[in-house]
């Protein structure tokens, strides 16, 4: 199935050397969005020679048709093409993806059109409920095919990938707020607090969204309503839930193949969070975000897959080797996971609040908790940029209003008991908890979170690779070292772990799925692990911790004192 009728064109000699490494059959001059094998075996097609297939569309921007081809993947012959499916406007907005903006007050709305700035002016009309309704701009990026690093991306992977829009909604009322702030409440929606002469919310004020683009002549195109509630301040004692992950990919609903076709767990993670959303604030994709690896129109596709999800609560991305990596680019590995692509796609199709997008480490701030997001395809090392804001993120937190201090990467720089670092010997990625591990004991990090190995473990709180704490599943009083979580399963193929069990390991899950945080309050802390497939909690812990704990000393995080009275 394609969206150009150049791509049904064979390529007369396949070639697929170190430049076209990442290079998958069907070898057409230009990849289609996604194919089935036309392989009917029924009584019906016996008899009729007529079989029919499912295929699902989305709206990409241009016309579908279908093609027909013998000859299996490497050397097709085209047989038929269909008429031309259309949309009643492929230049439509769709897709919209919410993300925390630099300030605990800002949201962000992007999303994806055909329409570029020229052609009509984009803009999000929002407000609270049924209440007064604002028009904020938008700014509208894109990149062509001369900003991809090599092949496919530049070459048959290739597809225009559309107009790239974010708008920034200023000035929102905190998710929780008491009810004399609001006028967006009925007197049925209110009670008093028993105990106490506040007056709290029974249900949140949520603001209402939808993308606009207006024509020349004044006409406007609207996208439909979305909905979401805002990200509380920092400090606010609410019940707050994180959705934490890497390495989802993207699926075919409909069973077609694509062109890396090794995330089976992504479509089961995705409508597990779904189900969930009412019970979920944020969630955190640490890294290879949807496994397109040159092959552009999947970014379409993924972003579609998770619209349900990203256009009601933040959906905060990371960088991994699957959208960065390519050689004489600058990424930290000079290998071709990206597929050509150098991070471009990445940085354009989902905001960060970071300094500089291409660089993908930024810190966010919801509620109690601080996020401390790092760029592994980056130098992490000590004297290096990325090092300076890690420590930077770490230092600058005011723990009595944020006592939960989380750091997130793509490549495991902590622990991980995968076969490939147990046959190294390193149980990390080399030179990561080297680098790192004094800030974060320096700083008293709660939590590490990775991707990149596709598979569930949870350490121990553990420092220089022993264990400090003997407990197992509740955790109390002064902080003594971080506990590293590994959830890279949420989609792709797993990864095996080595046979022995490492004394700093707790549980290990050989199964796709995606942890969760809840911070009850200042004091308490939850986290769970629940399988994809059935949305059940296979692991779980819990911290508990007063200030007075925060600000306790352990190992090696207690400074100097002056014996002076």
């Amino acid at each position: 199935m394609t969206g150009s009728e150049s791509s049904l064109l064979p390529i007369s000699v396949p070639r697929f050397g170190p430049e076209n490494k990442r290079q998958y059959p069907p070898v057409l001059c230009t990849a289609p969005i996604k194919y089935q094998f036309a392989k009917f075996k029924n009584d019906g097609y016996s008899k009729s020679g007529k079989g029919y297939l499912k295929l699902q569309l989305i709206n990409q921007r241009e016309d579908f048709s279908f093609a027909l081809f013998s000859g299996g993947l490497l050397k097709p012959k085209l047989i038929a093409v269909s008429n031309k499916v259309t949309f009643v406007n492929p230049k439509a907005p769709v897709y919209p993806r919410l993300a925390q903006g630099k300030s605990w007050n800002e949201m962000t709305v992007t999303w994806t059109s055909g329409y570029d700035i020229k052609e009509a002016v984009p803009f999000v009309e929002w407000g609270e409920k049924g209440g007064r309704r604002f028009l904020s701009p938008a700014g509208t990026l894109t990149f062509d095919r001369n900003s991809m690093c090599g092949a496919p991306a530049r070459t048959v992977g290739w597809r225009h990938p559309g107009y790239i829009h974010t708008s920034y909604l200023k000035d929102l009322w905190p998710d929780s707020m008491y009810v004399i702030f609001f006028s967006c409440l009925a007197p049925s929606e209110i009670r008093i607090h028993p105990g106490t002469q506040r007056t709290w919310l029974l249900q949140h004020c949520r603001y209402t969204y939808r993308l606009g683009h207006r024509l020349p002549n004044g006409t406007r195109v609207w996208s439909k309503s979305y909905s979401f509630k805002a990200s509380p301040y920092p400090g606010q004692d609410s019940l707050q839930r994180v959705v934490i992950f890497g390495d989802m990919g993207k699926a075919e609903a409909d069973g077609s193949n694509e062109y890396n076709n090794f995330q089976p767990g992504s479509l089961n993670t995705t409508n597990q969070i779904i189900r969930d959303l009412e019970n979920i604030d944020m969630v955190v994709h640490i890294g290879d975000i949807c496994y397109a690896n040159g092959y552009l129109s999947q970014w379409d596709q993924f972003t579609a897959q998770i619209e349900p999800i990203a256009s009601t609560v933040p959906y905060m991305v990371g960088s991994g080797n699957h959208e960065r990596d390519w050689p004489g680019t600058g990424s930290f590995y000079g290998n071709l996971d990206s597929g050509g692509e150098c991070g471009v796609p990445a940085q354009t199709v989902f905001y960060t609040p970071a300094e500089n997008r291409a660089k993908f480490w930024y810190a966010t701030d919801y509620g109690m908790f601080r996020f401390c997001i790092a760029h592994t395809e980056e130098d992490w090392r000590p004297g290096t940029e990325q090092y300076k804001f890690i420590e930077h993120c770490l230092s600058s937190v005011d723990r009595q209003k944020q006592p939960w201090l989380i750091f997130l990467a793509h490549r495991v720089l902590g622990y991980s008991s995968n076969s490939y670092y147990g046959f190294e010997g390193t149980f990390e990625e080399p030179m990561g908890r080297e680098a790192l591990q004094e800030l974060w004991q320096k700083y008293k990090v709660d939590l590490a979170f990775y991707g990149h190995v596709h598979n569930y473990e949870r350490t121990c709180p553990v420092y220089q690779s022993q264990c400090v704490v003997n407990a197992s599943n509740h955790y109390s009083g002064p902080f003594q070292a971080t506990t590293h979580v590994v959830v890279g399963g949420a989609g792709a193929s797993l990864s095996d772990f080595i046979t022995s069990k490492i004394q700093w390991s707790h549980f290990r899950d050989f199964d796709h799925g995606f942890g969760k945080l809840t911070a009850f309050n200042h004091s308490s802390l939850l986290f769970e692990y629940k399988k994809s497939r059935d949305g059940n909690v296979y692991d779980h812990f819990t911290i508990s911790r007063d200030y007075r704990d925060v600000l306790a000393c352990s190992v090696d995080n207690c400074p100097r004192t002056s014996l002076a009275s």
